[in-house]
């Protein structure tokens, strides 16, 4: 069982304060004027990638067709096979493009708001992203991350949301932790511990069509928001009066995007659309889903409550993981500098995470674990966290937690970042 011990003010997992400021001043800076070209040329290149996968794509029913073959099977599989690593390719750069458009909102990829607001509209829109709807909420939740009650995504559900049997009153301290052995939370198994296909088709669930629901019905958002909430409405509790143009300039970029998809389907057939936009957008919504899961989803980090969280505790329930940096500008391997100052443009994040480790030492969070092995351990892991208390921690379907916080004066064995890990392994 892991214990971390946080004075006030201090970032998450140190034992000595360290004012956020100093990790930002160690960093690199954010976007100049000089640099503006260097953000262009990663959005020039990733547009070639893109149109010289839709150039090449434009031969694969030929190339097929023109296939003589006694066995039209090993055609039909070969097309299939080549359409959908056009599917795939196409939705690496996609979800690099949709990176760079993040930036935007940030005010990370150029000096200028308005090349910034136009940029970042205009590729989000060909994503089907509401812009400004997702920029304003996406601050809201790098104001808040981990926030029980003021994040805006992957907010944990607590036990009694998950319907698991209530803690008694006179529930001893180890019991509230999740600490003790795993014998005694056998009655936690019939409720949450789901057979490992069902958790794996609702894990395909949430990779395929996790960002869609988000945006359309707050899935994964705050419980209590009312039923309505959503990204296209401008009356959603997650915006104020001010927001109301920005949010239906948003729904026209959405607008327009349907709009020229269902000229295209008129002009050719749904079937074109699906092979060269819905898959790859398909792909982009995994991508998306499983970086921005895992970025703040582990047993090791905890959530906070008004009474302990501050900007420099949420900022650091953060880690770094190797998702496809190439392709998605490192913003999964540098994403603890991102949350420190999310101006610092991606090319110079690489340099801002060096700074930070420097600062941080071993309270820098970062697994080299496989990507998709850690979705699927984080998945069956992370399934609630206590209803009361102002920093919990995951626990998983026994009810067992793998890291809590250190009492005052705690004896034993407490590791230099404040944490003693206890493997949970995946149910």
């Amino acid at each position: 069982m892991s214990e971390a011990q946080e004075p006030p003010s201090t970032l998450h997992h140190r034992t000595q304060p360290v004012p956020v400021i100093h990790l930002a001043g160690s960093s690199a800076s954010s976007a100049s004027d000089d640099e503006d070209n260097q953000s262009g040329v990663y959005l020039l290149w990733d547009i070639f990638l893109a149109s010289s996968f839709i150039y090449l794509a434009r031969f694969i029913d030929p190339f097929f067709d023109s296939l003589t073959t006694s066995n039209p099977s090993l055609v039909t599989l070969g097309r299939i096979a080549a359409w959908a690593f056009y599917g795939y390719a196409s939705g690496l750069v996609w979800t690099g493009v949709w990176v760079l458009a993040h930036e935007c909102g940030h005010q990370a990829f150029s000096s200028s708001k308005t090349i910034n607001n136009t940029v970042g509209f205009i590729f989000h829109s060909l994503l089907l992203v509401p812009y400004h709807s997702w920029r304003i909420s996406h601050a809201q939740h790098h104001a808040a991350t981990c926030h029980m009650s003021r994040d805006q995504v992957f907010v944990p559900k607590t036990r009694s949301q998950r319907g698991a049997p209530p803690l008694p009153s006179n529930a001893s301290k180890r019991e509230r932790e999740g600490t003790l052995p795993p014998s005694l939370y056998e009655t936690m198994d019939d409720l949450l511990e789901d057979a490992p296909l069902w958790n794996l088709f609702n894990l395909f669930l949430q990779q395929l069509f996790g960002w869609p629901m988000y945006i359309l019905s707050n899935a994964s958002g705050q419980a209590r928001y009312p039923s309505w909430t959503n990204h296209f409405n401008p009356n959603s509790i997650i915006y104020d009066a001010r927001h109301r143009s920005q949010i239906l300039k948003s729904d026209l970029g959405i607008g327009l995007t349907l709009a020229g998809l269902t000229i295209l389907g008129y002009k050719t057939d749904f079937l074109t659309v699906f092979k060269y936009y819905i898959v790859p957008y398909f792909n982009v919504n995994h991508w998306l889903v499983m970086i921005t899961f895992l970025q703040h989803n582990d047993p090791m980090l905890p959530h906070y409550r008004e009474g302990a969280f501050n900007f420099q505790r949420g900022a650091l329930c953060t880690i770094d993981r190797n998702i496809h940096g190439f392709f998605f500008h490192g913003i999964a391997e540098t994403h603890v500098a991102h949350h420190i100052c999310s101006k610092i443009p991606h090319y110079h994040a690489w340099d801002a995470t060096e700074a930070i480790k420097a600062k941080l030492g071993a309270h820098y969070r970062k697994s080299d674990e496989n990507a998709w092995v850690s979705l699927w351990k984080v998945y069956n892991q992370c399934r609630f966290v206590e209803d009361e208390g102002d920093v919990v921690f995951w626990k998983n379907a026994k009810g067992q937690a793998a890291c809590r916080l250190a009492s005052p004066g705690s004896k034993g064995s407490v590791s230099d970042s404040g944490v003693e890990v206890n493997d949970v392994s995946a149910s």
